[in-house]
C-alpha cells in the first residue's frame, strides 16, 4: 500500500502530539512489509508521518518538489530532511528549481499519482495559498485518489 501524505504546517505542541499519534494509527493498520509512505518530508505532518512508516518497518520515497525546496525549510529541519532523505528507497523530482507554490503543487500532484491513498491532516479549510493542503486534496479527489482526512479532536493550526 502506497500511502501519500500532506498537511498543515505549522502546528502547536498539542496538535502535533494529536496529530502524531492519528498517523501513527493510521500507519499501523498496514503490515510493514507492504507499506510504502511517500512524502515532500517538509517540518510537520510530512516528516511525522514518513517517521511512523519507517518506525512501523515501512519504506519511504520522497517527492522533492525543487532544487531548492531543502533551502526554503526551516534550518533547524535540515538535518531531519537530509537523513529521511538517505533513508529513501526511492526519490522522484519535478526537475523544477526555484521553490515556489507551483513547485510544491507539482511535487504534489507527482505525490499523489504515485499513492493509492492520500492522508490529509487538514483542517477542511480552503487552503492560504496555491499549493496548499486544500489544493492537495482537491487535486487527488479530481484524479480519483481517495483521500483519508486527519484533523483530530482539538487540533489547530497557527
Amino acid at each position: 500500500m502506497r500511502l501519500g501524505i500532506s498537511g498543515h504546517r505549522g502546528m502547536p505542541e498539542a496538535s502535533e502530539r494529536l496529530v502524531r499519534a492519528a498517523l501513527s494509527a493510521i500507519v499501523d493498520e498496514y503490515p510493514a512489509d507492504d507499506l510504502v509512505g511517500v512524502s515532500c518530508i517538509a517540518d510537520g505532518p510530512d516528516t511525522w508521518f514518513a517517521q511512523a512508516v519507517l518506525d512501523r518497518g515501512g519504506r519511504i520515497e520522497v517527492v522533492i518538489p525543487a532544487e531548492k525546496y531543502r533551502a526554503g525549510l526551516p534550518a533547524e529541519h535540515h538535518a531531519i530532511y537530509d537523513g529521511l532523505l538517505r533513508r529513501a528507497a526511492e526519490v522522484h523530482s519535478t526537475g523544477l528549481a526555484e521553490s515556489s507554490s507551483e513547485a510544491h503543487q507539482a511535487g504534489s500532484e507527482i505525490l499523489v499519482g504515485v499513492s493509492d491513498l492520500l492522508i490529509a491532516v487538514w483542517d477542511g479549510l480552503p487552503a492560504r495559498g496555491y499549493g496548499g493542503t486544500a489544493d492537495v486534496v482537491a487535486y487527488a479527489r479530481r484524479t480519483g485518489v481517495p483521500v483519508r482526512v486527519v484533523w483530530p479532536d482539538g487540533a489547530t493550526r497557527d
